[in-house]
């Protein structure tokens, strides 16, 4: 009896958390804003098919058109020099190091050529905070760029990286952003964000802005009308509760200025870091932190799928959890790469997963403009349907692989607990 007693509680437990999360998703899906304790409990739960679902919604309520974007940028490192200590960092080198870079204005002008042969509109430029470079070397970069490359778009310098440019020239931060705008800076990549918690910022970093000089810049770019992009590292010592202030925070910045553009989250990629104890976040947590930032921020637009840190199958997934977009193809990026995760697609097989989601692949700006002419014969397919069971399935696989031994093992046993299947209305997972 006491047995049929303690089943029936936990039963009725159950019943009771999932009617609160459903009714937490309900209210996001219906345009409703949520608050921090609202995110967290949604964050907690591990339902990441509800989870998911319910993001998806949300995006098509704000995306009900027949497309999914994507960019073709290269990602600039200019130089590997800092003088900021991360400890989740693997591409930095201290001043003096032998092992120090800055690229010459030629190599620069030769990786813009290449990418705009490939179609390439923008350039994403970050590098370390070089306390060998004045302001006056970044203006004269932007000012021989926009020379030679009037048309592309200059999606340069972090905001840790102005922070440090306004203390070394000892100027405001409002005036170091003029004078780089007035240079041909054509907007802001949201990188160096991590978790916007000074509590994590100041255990893992060292000579880095902390979260309100973060935003600070943020908030000076957007009323000098600028336009720029944020962002989240997490899956290292943040707490749940620390990524919902982080969303949080970049959901209060936006109702002020209305200046990003997108969000994008990806996971701590822990290899060849001083953090290097600590187990890389699965795929599980990815999708599922994703899903919840599209519920919670609610004046974002745009959020974008991780998959140069995630890799094909999950970069992919991601369109059903919350994604609209693809972000770039990506041509050049080092930062992640030097903590050992290198995933390469073409931008054939970018558009087949848009394609495979049932929309049609469109190349977009940083602005989320369009810039190629829509394919007047081609016809939006039916998506690769999950079907209830077998995101089941999916579910538990991930919940069963979450750890850095098994990165994917979550999506291939899924893929190998079901099979893809045409039906008459599209294809769907079936066992």
């Amino acid at each position: 009896m006491l047995e049929e007693s303690s089943t029936g509680q936990r039963e009725q437990i159950e019943v009771t958390v999932c009617a609160e999360l459903n009714r937490l998703l309900d209210k996001a899906i219906s345009g409703k804003r949520l608050s921090p304790d609202e995110g967290l409990r949604i964050l907690e739960s591990s339902d990441l098919v509800a989870i998911g679902a319910a993001a998806d919604a949300v995006t098509k309520r704000l995306h009900p058109e027949s497309y999914r974007t994507f960019n073709i940028d290269r990602n600039i490192n200019y130089t590997n020099v800092c003088s900021a200590v991360c400890d989740f960092c693997a591409f930095y080198r201290k001043p003096k190091s032998l092992e120090g870079y800055t690229l010459d204005k030629e190599t620069i002008y030769r990786k813009i050529e290449e990418t705009v042969a490939l179609g390439g509109d923008q350039i994403l430029m970050q590098g370390g905070m070089n306390p060998d470079l004045p302001l006056e070397w970044y203006e004269d970069l932007l000012r021989s760029i926009k020379d030679r490359f009037p048309r592309v778009n200059l999606h340069c310098f972090s905001p840790p990286e102005i922070h440090a440019l306004h203390k070394l020239a000892k100027l405001p931060v409002r005036t170091v952003l003029e004078r780089l705008k007035v240079a041909g800076l054509g907007s802001l990549p949201g990188g160096g964000g991590e978790i916007l918690v000074d509590r994590v910022r100041k255990e893992m970093t060292r000579g880095k802005c902390l979260s309100e000089e973060w935003l600070n810049v943020c908030r000076e770019w957007h009323q000098l009308g600028g336009k720029g992009s944020a962002t989240m590292m997490f899956g290292h010592i943040e707490t749940l509760a620390e990524r919902i202030e982080h969303l949080e925070r970049l959901r209060q910045l936006q109702d002020e200025t209305h200046g990003f553009t997108a969000f994008i989250a990806w996971t701590f990629q822990p290899n060849n870091t001083d953090m290097a104890h600590i187990a890389p976040t699965g795929s599980f947590e990815y999708l599922k932190t994703q899903a919840v930032a599209r519920l919670y921020l609610d004046n974002f637009s745009n959020i974008q799928s991780s998959w140069v840190t995630q890799g094909e199958k999950i970069g992919g997934l991601a369109l059903y959890f919350g994604a609209n977009d693809m972000g770039s193809l990506m041509i050049e990026e080092n930062v992640v790469a030097e903590a050992g995760t290198v995933h390469h697609l073409t931008l054939d097989t970018i558009k087949r997963l848009i394609r495979e989601a049932g929309y049609i692949p469109r190349q977009r700006n940083v602005f989320y403009d369009y810039i190629d002419s829509a394919d007047a014969g081609e016809e939006r397919k039916p998506a690769l349907k999950i079907d209830h069971v077998a995101l089941q399935v999916l579910n538990w696989g991930f919940s069963c692989f979450p750890t850095h031994k098994s990165r994917h093992a979550g999506w291939l046993w899924a893929r190998l607990a079901v099979r893809w299947e045409a039906a008459p209305l599209g294809s769907r997972l079936v066992f």
